[in-house]
């Protein structure tokens, strides 16, 4: 069982799914707006202040009703996918609307494709008025589908609270550890857990045969094969070299021979959103054949908003030229270019050339990770920095610390957060990573107030 469970939103277009995922995320991370069918694709958010962390994901509408007739059958695969893997299903139906034929064309799809023991939490979105509520559930119950249901206003926080509740005591139900046994197992493991991610077919899981020592892959072979998406499951392999181990995630993720292409592209980001909320470094592996596409910026934007340590491989170089390796090199800085602090490996699981170099990366980019600058030292280098840069407000600050936080997170105090522009904060960035490294790592700059008395 995954150690960080999963709770899918699902429902029709227009039924408050991402208000309540916001509300219940606690930032404004999916897009809102009276448009049906908004949602495009999964968007997820940890849930880590619950006594039971969890994965909360959103989805894009099933059963139609939106104005792109076009991408109606990809969104709700997408859907289908979260809730075939979802620990907890909270079904929203919208109040102010009769049922229709697509919400009961949904209670059929749980019947169907969802895991039997999967509990569906039915979530009556829109309810402003509790007491009108009261008249109104039994309308909602003829569903059948439910173990609960639940009256939600997610923009006035009303029966958000119980739907809270109510999860945790799904979760409990299910077995899930509670956060401060996650805590004590994290604490008590040195081993990195790294996250092995792409598109299918750039060579995952032969990369992973390719770490192995020779003895290690007559003991536990990974199943390869030049089918796309041929790895069944995300699967731990324990790799230990030179006395220190290493946990590889594969997230390939094809549950079934027959999928789609889509579903397999579906079900690979829903597995490689899982894998990245509980590693501790990102392995993105990039076709070193195919030029860059948006699928691979969209998987390392994923890989950086988790704030985990991220290496990016360029495997198949055997199959370049030389004039062709540095083109290629260009082309990755061009197109990942917002990940620039990541390093580029260029490898090839057939040959095993560069591999030797991975285990030493992923030791630097931890140690990376876990680095903290002494105040007295941060001090003094923003100082210096401050005087001679375009920082702005930032030049005002008198103080900057490290937060106890990952990853690396830097708080600098001004007299107006507001007027902080994301371009100083960016040279600040660049310049931190010029004196103190932090290759491998992101990093995150918050700006607080540094008025006493602000209300």
């Amino acid at each position: 069982m995954s150690s960080l469970p999963t709770v899918a939103i699902i429902g029709r277009p227009n039924t408050g799914k991402s208000t309540l995922f916001n509300r219940l995320v606690g930032r404004r991370q999916a897009i809102v707006s009276d448009i049906p069918g908004t949602t495009r694709d999964h968007v997820a958010g940890v849930i880590e202040e619950a006594e039971i962390p969890y994965l909360l994901v959103d989805t894009g509408g099933m059963g139609g009703g939106t104005e792109d007739k076009a991408m109606e059958d990809d969104v709700h695969a997408q859907s289908l996918l979260a809730i075939e893997h979802a620990d907890v299903i909270i079904f929203t139906v919208n109040s102010r609307e009769e049922l229709t034929a697509s919400d009961f064309a949904i209670v059929d799809i749980l019947r169907k494709r969802r895991r039997k023991h999967v509990p569906v939490l039915l979530i009556i979105t829109k309810c402003d008025n509790p007491e009108q509520m009261e008249e109104m559930l039994p309308n909602f119950h003829q569903l059948g589908i439910a173990d609960e249901v639940l009256p939600v206003s997610a923009p006035h926080r009303i029966g958000t609270d119980e739907l809270e509740t109510a999860i945790q005591e799904r979760l409990k139900n299910a077995q899930f550890q509670k956060k401060d046994e996650r805590q004590g197992t994290a604490l008590a493991s040195a081993v990195p857990r790294i996250a092995i991610i792409g598109q299918p077919n750039v060579g995952k899981s032969s990369l992973i045969n390719a770490f192995m020592s020779d003895s290690e892959r007559d003991k536990s072979p990974k199943l390869v094969s030049d089918v796309p998406g041929t790895t069944r499951d995300s699967t731990d392999t324990v790799i230990v070299r030179e006395g220190k181990e290493f946990i590889f995630v594969d997230t390939a993720g094809l549950r079934k021979a027959a999928m789609k292409a889509e579903e397999i592209e579906g079900l690979s980001i829903l597995r490689t959103v899982q894998a990245l909320e509980h590693c501790d470094i990102s392995i993105l592996i990039v076709d070193a054949t195919k030029t860059v596409s948006k699928q691979d910026k969209r998987i390392a934007k994923m890989a950086m908003e988790a704030g985990k340590g991220f290496i990016i491989l360029l495997n198949k170089i055997d199959l370049l030229t030389t004039e062709q390796k540095k083109e290629k090199l260009n082309e990755m800085k061009i197109a990942l270019h917002f990940c620039e602090f990541a390093p580029v490996v260029l490898c090839s699981a057939q040959t095993r050339e560069g591999i030797v170099k991975i285990f030493d990366l992923i030791e630097m980019v931890q140690r990376n990770r876990l680095r903290r600058i002494a105040t007295k030292d941060l001090q003094q280098w923003f100082s210096g920095v401050a005087a001679s840069g375009p920082v702005g407000e930032l030049g005002k600050s008198k103080y900057i610390t490290q937060a106890d936080e990952l990853p690396p997170t830097f708080v600098v105090f001004v007299k107006d957060p507001r007027k902080v522009q994301l371009s100083q904060l960016k040279f600040l960035d660049r310049k931190l990573r010029e004196t103190f490294g932090f290759d491998g790592t992101p990093i995150r700059w918050i700006t607080k107030s540094s008025l006493k008395d602000e209300r």
